[in-house]
């Protein structure tokens, strides 16, 4: 095959509920729907199980089926359903292979891989595997495998098996990627592709709809969406919620869920009316896809809690391109730099994360600032449409096994060394080669009345807008001795 031939065959493995409405079914819709705007074909192999979603007509979706087992309903994380959904899967896989002439398979997460691997074993295909979070600390949360120990192993050996079944891999993050490599995958089959946004979702939503439904007129709002799931960190946001309410007694935190999870909500119901604010904690359960907008919309603050995050949070990304201030443990904080387009905490100190909310919410003009810099961060960078272009090129790098420096030139076309912000010089232009990097600033968890006019981007691209807000009196943030290190940095588990 000769790229002028340029439609590929694509077939995509979400061994998960699909469409579902959150992170990786999202991740693949959108991914999915991307490439056939570019004119490939994309098969999507999945489960049974699935939300009511649109999906572009274009995109095929292949479905396992096991007429004796009812729907069992969308769920995040391992089950007992998914013993005999994953191995329906594989023959599902290899009937589309054979049957629509795949050229390659796309496995997402770990699941996917394994049953992507087998159908490559017995169909030559390669397989691109892309990674969105290590096991070993994500499995033992969700208390299914016991003793906790046994899960810990799994998730270890998982690890390491599982990211050398693919011919490529692609991770969410750089501290994944980092992650990776610690574990002997090889350098030049690993690339980060961060998880994209459609940013037309998030133009027309309307935060007033949400509050007169909630009546919440006039009350400072701090938003958070997702699962309940406890490596979620629920708890340490109620914790910081408690020190803004001791503020601002009339602040609120809304938790938008997408799935429900009865047991977790009430452990956190109880949590809240032990810190004494559980007044000033809602629950909000399943909100659909098209009703996310408005609830982001709604939003003073946005947040994400979860601190060491080996993969790219989705709800990062949502809030980046509804251009809301957030609010965020370093270790979640994907794509985003201390007060250039997001305020950034030490990870565990829910004091601090809490100090960061009350100043966003008191300062209206930084925290409009901060957002308007967070949507443009997301422009040519985490968009579908640039992050497939980039990932079309893997594909031919698999089909034509070349993985040469010159094959990853000419990824950056579309795809960025790293996606870590750095500082580069105020006064001087990017050339050609220069890695972008200056010196950084230290990432104080003071509170901050300051804001500097600095240029700020990825390594190999132009600077983003400069950050326009008033400089205040405040004490200015002092250079670290060491240069182009940022404090934002990989984290590995």
């Amino acid at each position: 095959m000769n790229r002028q031939d340029k439609k590929l065959r694509i077939a995509m493995v979400a061994a998960c509920p699909f469409p579902a409405n959150h992170g990786s079914p999202a991740s693949i819709r959108e991914m999915s729907e991307a490439l056939v705007r570019q004119g490939h074909e994309v098969h999507i192999v999945t489960y049974p199980i699935k939300e009511d979603i649109p999906v572009d007509a274009r995109v095929d979706i292949h479905r396992v089926h096991v007429p004796f087992l009812r729907n069992c309903g969308v769920k995040v994380g391992p089950s007992y359903e998914k013993f005999l959904f994953d191995p329906l899967m594989v023959i599902k896989l290899v009937w589309t292979i054979w049957k629509y002439k795949i050229d390659v398979i796309h496995a997402h997460n770990y699941e996917g891989a394994l049953v992507g691997w087998l159908a490559k074993l017995f169909t030559g295909r390669p397989m691109l595997y892309n990674a969105v979070n290590s096991m070993a600390d994500e499995l033992p949360t969700y208390n299914f495998i016991k003793p906790k120990r046994f899960a810990v192993w799994l998730g270890e050996f998982l690890d390491n098996v599982v990211p050398r079944t693919g011919d490529f891999v692609t991770v969410v993050s750089d501290s994944l990627k980092t992650f990776l490599l610690g574990k002997k995958v090889p350098e030049s089959r690993v690339v980060v592709v961060p998880a994209g946004v459609n940013l037309d979702m998030f133009d027309q939503g309307s935060g007033e709809r949400v509050r007169e439904k909630h009546g919440l007129q006039g009350r400072p709002l701090v938003v958070y969406t997702g699962t309940l799931e406890q490596f979620q960190r629920i708890d340490y946001l109620l914790q910081a919620m408690r020190d803004v309410v001791r503020e601002m007694p009339e602040a609120c935190l809304l938790l938008v869920g997408n799935i429900p999870h009865k047991a977790n909500q009430a452990l956190y119901t109880d949590m809240a009316a032990s810190l004494g604010i559980g007044q000033s904690v809602r629950f909000i359960d399943s909100v659909s896809l098209d009703e996310l907008p408005d609830y982001l919309a709604a939003a003073d603050v946005t947040v994400v809690p979860r601190p060491e995050c080996p993969g790219h949070p989705v709800k990062l990304l949502n809030y980046m391109a509804a251009g809301r201030p957030v609010v965020s443990f370093e270790g979640g904080a994907k794509g985003l730099h201390h007060m250039y387009n997001g305020y950034l905490v030490n990870d565990h100190d829910t004091a601090a994360f809490g100090e960061g909310v009350v100043a966003l919410l008191r300062d209206p003009e930084l925290a409009a600032s901060l957002g308007r810099h967070a949507r443009s961060t997301i422009t040519g960078h985490f968009d579908w449409d640039t992050l497939t272009q980039g990932i079309v090129l893997i594909y031919w790098m698999m089909l034509e096994k070349r993985y040469d420096a010159a094959a990853h030139s000419e990824l950056a076309r579309y795809l960025h060394t790293d996606y870590l912000l750095r500082f580069v010089e105020r006064d001087l232009p990017l050339s050609e080669g220069h890695t972008g990097s200056r010196v950084d600033r230290r990432q104080s968890s003071d509170r901050i009345g300051f804001a500097e006019r600095r240029q700020v981007t990825f390594v190999g691209a132009e600077p983003l807008p400069q950050l326009n807000v008033k400089k205040s009196d405040g004490p200015a943030a002092e250079d670290p001795p060491i240069a182009g290190v940022s404090k934002v940095k990989a984290r590995t588990c």
